[in-house]
């Protein structure tokens, strides 16, 4: 029998991806959050009013491959799942703020499109999409990296 690591089982992502793969016969290792201590999901978007998030996530992924690179010469395998937007996770709900709030008044006009598409986007990810993708990395044997999830995160991954 395989055993997993999953971090974050109390919801979302975590939860979904603990799931699956108990589903599939293997032995979940869970830990768990409390809602203060909410975790961003992996990948890099490069997205308008998100620079330090996205400076975040382009450090994690320079990290995780040149880890990728190390760890492989001993037979350990570094993989990057990376969502997209996921509006029925509680990641919102782990901050005690709005990111509106956080928009300059010289930024207003700016932001003001950018936050109208946000709420009515045309593709997002779900929960089942993130733990499909993390499968895949876990089990498919391959040295690739980058590991999309959801419609959205494919179709940002082939720009």
């Amino acid at each position: 029998m395989t055993t997993v690591l999953i971090a974050g089982t109390s919801s979302g992502y975590g939860l979904e991806t603990a799931r699956h793969f108990h589903a599939r016969g293997w032995t979940i290792t869970a830990t768990m959050r409390t809602l203060r201590d909410g975790l961003l999901p992996e990948g890099v978007r490069l997205l308008p009013l998100a620079a330090a998030y996205t400076a975040s996530k382009q450090a994690i992924e320079g990290f995780t491959g040149s880890q990728a690179h190390e760890l492989g010469a001993f037979g350990v395998r570094a993989k990057l799942v990376e969502p997209g937007y996921a509006p029925t996770t509680r990641f919102s709900q782990n901050i005690d703020f709005t990111i509106k709030d956080m928009i300059p008044p010289a930024y207003a006009d700016f932001a003001a499109p950018i936050f109208a598409a946000f709420a009515n986007p045309s593709m997002t990810t779900t929960e089942s999409d993130v733990a499909e993708a993390v499968f895949l990395a876990a089990t498919d044997g391959a040295d690739r990296l980058h590991y999309p999830a959801g419609p959205d995160a494919v179709a940002l991954a082939a720009i």
